[in-house]
Parts: C-alpha cells; sequence; structure tokens
C-alpha cells in the first residue's frame, strides 16, 4: 500500500495519505528544538534554537565549540529551557486505577514533549544527554548543577524516543512520513523541507518541484545537527577564527530560523489529523514513565548508566519487541490504511458472517466449555495456518482460533467475552450477516518474559557487573570508586 501511495504520489504531484488517522500524539505546548553541532567534533554543540511559542524562538550560541567552558556554559543556559519545561508538569496529578481496580496510584496529569527536526535531533539528545549527566557540580571540573540533570532529563527522553509509540521526544519527519508518502526516497524524506514540500507544496507548485528547492541549503539551510559544509568554509569558519559573537550569532539566526519555522508547521500540519483511538492511551504509558522518572529523581537515585548490564538489556529488548507488537496492532486496529498493509499480505481478513453456530460446545459434564463455531466469506488472501489465535478489533476481549480455510470461507472457533453461562450472552458471537475483521495481531496482555535477577547473572554474560557510585568518597577502601568519579568529571566531551 505504502509503495502504491508514493507512485500515486509521483503521479499526483503531492504526497498521498498512508493514514486516516493521527497515530502520535501531539501535546497542546510542545517544546521544539533545533541543535546544530560542530562539524569533525565529537558531538560539540555550535548552537540551538529552543522553546515552547513559535514566536519566541530562544537562540544559544557557543561562540568557540571547542572551549571547554563555552560548552557548558551552553549546557547550562540550555537546562534552563529544558528542565525548567520538563519540571513545569508536575503540579497536577491524577488517579489511575491499578491492576482490575483494585489499587489506585497517583501519576502526573500530563508531560512534556520534545519536538526535533528529524532522527539527528534524538541523536544529539542521546550523546549530549550522554556528555553531561556524569558530570559533578564540585571538585575539580566542576559545572553548573543543572548541566548534570540536563543530562539526565535527555537521556531520558533519548531511551523513550526507541520505545515504539512514544511521544515524549518527537522527530517531525519521522511523525510526518507515518501519515503521508512522498514521491522520493526514505533517504529524502529525512530532509523536512522536502518532506513538507510535497505535503503541502506551494501553489503553482508540485511536491516534486518544491523539494528540488528545498534543496537549495542558502534558502532552507540543513535541519541539523549538522550544518552546510559551503556554509562552514565560506561563512561559520571566518567567523568563529574572528572572534565576531555578533555576526556569529546573526548567522546562525539565519541558518535556524528557517528550520524552527517548519517543525512548528509539521506540528500544526499533524495536530490538524484526528487522533487515533488508541493514541490516548499510548499517552498514558509515556505520562507513567514521566512520573516514574521524576519519583527516581526526587529519590535521589543515580543516572542512567553508559550502558546496560547484561540482564537490563535483555529486559529492555523484551519490554521494546512486546512494545513494537502492540503498538502495530493498535496502529493497524485504529486505521483502515494501516490495516490494509496486513490484508495484502495476508495476515488480515475482512469479510461477511455466513454461518454461525452460536450455541456449540466441547466436552461433557463439568468439562463443558462454550465454543461457538463460525464462517467468515473473504475475497481477502488469508496466509494464516490452521491453529492461528486471532482477534477481531471490535471484539478485543474474545478470541478466535482459525480451524480450516474451506470452499466456504474461513471457519473460526471462538473462545471467552460470551459470559458465564451455558448459552452466549446477547450480541457476543457474530452473526450472520455481520462484516467483521479478523487479524493475527495482537494488543493483549504479553507476559514478560523471565530473566535471572541482576546478581545471578550468568559467566557466559560477564557475570554479575560491578556497582556504580557517583557520590564521592573519602576512605583509602573506596579509591577506586573515587577514581571513577574523578574520571566521570575529567572525560573528554564525547
Amino acid at each position: 500500500m505504502t509503495s502504491l501511495a508514493r507512485a500515486e504520489a509521483v503521479r499526483a504531484g503531492r504526497a498521498q495519505p498512508i493514514a486516516t488517522v493521527r497515530h502520535v500524539h501531539v501535546h497542546d505546548r510542545p517544546l521544539v528544538l533545533v541543535p546544530l553541532t560542530l562539524a569533525g567534533e565529537a558531538n560539540a554543540p555550535l548552537a540551538a534554537m529552543v522553546g515552547d511559542d513559535p514566536d519566541k524562538p530562544r537562540l544559544l550560541v557557543v561562540a568557540q565549540p571547542r572551549n571547554r567552558d563555552q560548552r557548558f556554559a551552553f549546557a547550562t543556559a540550555l537546562a534552563g529551557v529544558i528542565v525548567s519545561y520538563a519540571d513545569g508538569f508536575t503540579a497536577r496529578v491524577e488517579a489511575v486505577a491499578g491492576d482490575r481496580a483494585r489499587d489506585i496510584r497517583v501519576r502526573f496529569a500530563d508531560a512534556p514533549q520534545i519536538v526535533v527536526p528529524n532522527p539527528g535531533g534524538v541523536d544529539f539528545a542521546r550523546l549530549f544527554g550522554r556528555s553531561t549527566r556524569f558530570r559533578r557540580s564540585y571538585g575539580d571540573y566542576a559545572v553548573d548543577p543543572a548541566v548534570p540533570m540536563l543530562g539526565r532529563w535527555l537521556t531520558f527522553f533519548a531511551e523513550r524516543a526507541e520505545y515504539p509509540g512514544s511521544c515524549l521526544l518527537l522527530a517531525a519527519t519521522e511523525a510526518l512520513a507515518l501519515h503521508w508518502a512522498t514521491g522520493q526516497s526514505l533517504v529524502e524524506d529525512q530532509n523536512l523541507a522536502a518532506l513538507l514540500g510535497w505535503i503541502d507544496p506551494p501553489v503553482g507548485l508540485t511536491g516534486a518541484q518544491a523539494a528540488v528547492l528545498a534543496e537549495d541549503a542558502g534558502t532552507w539551510p540543513p535541519a541539523g545537527p549538522t550544518t552546510d559544509p559551503t556554509f562552514d568554509s565560506t561563512v561559520l569558519a571566518p567567523l568563529i577564527q574572528a572572534g565576531d559573537v555578533p555576526g556569529l550569532e546573526k548567522a546562525l539566526t539565519a541558518q535556524l530560523e528557517p528550520t524552527w519555522g517548519l517543525v512548528w508547521r509539521a506540528v500544526d500540519r499533524l495536530r490538524a489529523l484526528p487522533a487515533g483511538p488508541r493514541v490516548a492511551g499510548r499517552w498514558d504509558a509515556d505520562k507513567e514513565a514521566y512520573t516514574a522518572h521524576v519519583q527516581h529523581l526526587r529519590d535521589g537515585g543515580p543516572p542512567q548508566p553508559r550502558r546496560d548490564s547484561a540482564t537490563a538489556a535483555a529486559q529492555r529488548l523484551n519490554r521494546l519487541e512486546r512494545a513494537q507488537a502492540s503498538y502495530a496492532a493498535q496502529r493497524a486496529f485504529d486505521d483502515p490504511l494501516v490495516l490494509a498493509e496486513y490484508r495484502l499480505a495476508g495476515e488480515a481478513f475482512v469479510g461477511t458472517v455466513t454461518a454461525a453456530e452460536p450455541e456449540r460446545v466441547e466436552g461433557a459434564g463439568r468439562s463443558r466449555k462454550l465454543r461457538p463455531h463460525i464462517v467468515v466469506s473473504t475475497a481477502d488472501p488469508v496466509r494464516l495456518a490452521p491453529g492461528t489465535a486471532l482477534v477481531a478489533p471490535t471484539r478485543s476481549g474474545q478470541k478466535a482460533t482459525l480451524i480450516a480455510i474451506t470452499g466456504d470461507g474461513v471457519l473460526l472457533e471462538l473462545s471467552g467475552g460470551m459470559g458465564r453461562a451455558a448459552t452466549p450472552a446477547p450480541g457476543t458471537v457474530p452473526e450472520v450477516g455481520e462484516r467483521i475483521c479478523y487479524s493475527s495481531l495482537t494488543d493483549g496482555y504479553q507476559p514478560v518474559a523471565d530473566f535471572p535477577r541482576r546478581e545471578d547473572t550468568p559467566w557466559t554474560h560477564g557475570g554479575p557487573p560491578a556497582g556504580y557510585d557517583p557520590a564521592p568518597v573519602g576512605d583509602a577502601a573506596d579509591a577506586a570508586a573515587t577514581d571513577t568519579v574523578a574520571a566521570d568529571a575529567a572525560e573528554e566531551w564525547s
């Protein structure tokens, strides 16, 4: 379907929708961050335009990106914006029913959302967080206390960006490409100006023509975090060498303002789409993660480790895999265009119930079980093996098992969601003539895999990992820990 939409975009001259609803949460007050880094240096910040008001961007500039003090002054200023914004959602809380409503827990009623131009902005957050979260505000190489806090927040946002369906840190190009197919390649879709040119071409131009104009770095500078090589050699380098701060700020403003406007256009374009029914549930999960992180900070918890232990990495991968399966199912159940992809692949089908045996039972006596059979006639290709568990989006509490594919249609056996009586409750079994969809996708509960405890990590995976103590210690017995802290503080920016 997406390939067909791309071909149609070329024919029509503009991007084609590949979604009928919005699959991402768009905040009422997002924080837009457009970062720039110095070419040839390891994540050396050059400038950033940041703010939650499209008419009032704040420009942060590093006049000499190779100067350590100026880098951390930039980090302090950026922390003043991002940390303040992230802390600004802790005033209101809401009560949420726990497991089967047996307990009540409290979480924050809203959460922050940062929007960057492209995946490069997400990488900037990850690397910049890595460069700052282990710094200390005392002793040698001391930095402002806001710097390590900025690093911990940026790391939190970057880690959530890896979580399927999370919208705490959103890349504008990825969010747009989730809803529109252009007539250019996926790599070219990472150019925000070209992507929006296909989606909203100027009057009198096609999407392809608008995309060609977007390749002019003089009119539409790269959306960061890297800059245009011509700009670097002809404008940026002379200004840095001359120490011309006003000139540097003017030049960098000209580089950042076009992208700043594009990101806000992308936000408005996404906001115009109706939200999918399950978007709110995924935002609730983001609020849960935000609440947990704030509580971790308030409890004095340590910064995120440089790398996960073997057990933590396996657990994280398991969470991401389960979240990906759930996210794929939710998008398909929310959107017929997304579901069409699975129908073409034979993983889902839509048809009409042509026969039903609602009171069919299996077993005898106390082992009797209500197991209705239905036959669904469909013109869709069905490439599912007998025994496959299926779910109907409109009947999420009921499971269906594919028994056979016959000339009359697909024979299914139903279980669950029909009440506890010997006969099904009215309306719980699809009736003859009802049009229904079934898919192998599932958004149901998926049990967490069983992993060994951290202290039980097998030798094949390095054995139990050593602990990390970020606090300074004074006695000789803890000299190794002290050396680790000092190494963190003195580490080169990377």
